[in-house]
């Protein structure tokens, strides 16, 4: 789905919101963020990005359940990401991936932290533009090198120059990032606490009202 996006200097330094007019006009199809009719919302974002933490945080300030795509997944199969690669290749983790979003999006009242390759097919892009508020938290791929240099639970870095590789992964996905998004939030500075302050407050200029972010 195309959207169009305002410039970052129509809203604040730390983020900025993405419409679509066509998500926004019918609450039948998209249903409005508000204390009363609350829908799911979607963090988005490369490995390292902060999407766990802050979705957990964001989501115990909002009374929402949270959940996070690869640790539903390495619950539900008793392994870790790594094995899942090892055993079944990252395109059998990605058809797991797949069939667990699509069951968490059907879900109300819920906060997701998805995998950072999530966005690379397109019938997921298409869930996650239908059936949720998307999120996608924004740092810079030096940054992400720093975050997780030192993790080996990342497969995908697992190569002779992992800080290239995010590069590249940076470069293929961030475009994939903005398409879905309905708010970006610039995340490369901020606590836990600072970050799940600023998605508050850029969904309530999303919804219209910042009653609607109130719990």
């Amino acid at each position: 789905m195309s959207k169009h996006y305002p410039t970052p200097d129509a809203y604040c330094s730390c983020c900025y919101c993405c419409y679509d007019s066509r998500r926004r006009s019918s609450n039948a199809a998209f249903p409005i963020f508000n204390t009363t009719q609350v829908t799911c919302l979607i963090l988005v974002g490369m490995m390292g990005a902060g999407k766990t933490t802050v979705g957990r945080e964001l989501a115990k300030r909002l009374n929402l359940r949270f959940a996070d795509c690869d640790q539903e997944l390495i619950a539900r199969t008793g392994v870790s990401v790594p094995v899942i690669f090892d055993i079944e290749g990252e395109a059998g983790f990605r058809q797991r991936e797949s069939r667990l979003l699509a069951e968490l999006l059907a879900e109300p009242d819920i906060v997701i932290a998805t995998g950072g390759g999530v966005v690379l097919s397109p019938a997921n892009r298409a869930l996650l533009a239908e059936n949720g508020i998307v999120i996608y938290l924004n740092v810079p791929p030096d940054t992400l090198w720093e975050r997780t240099r030192y993790d080996r639970n990342r497969p995908l870095l697992q190569v002779e120059n992992p800080r290239e590789r995010i590069a590249e992964l940076h470069a293929q996905r961030d475009p994939l990032y903005r398409a879905v998004a309905d708010i970006i939030i610039n995340s490369e500075y901020g606590t836990c606490s600072s970050m799940a302050n600023r998605i508050k407050k850029a969904l309530a200029d999303f919804t219209g009202s910042s009653s609607q972010c109130a719990h």
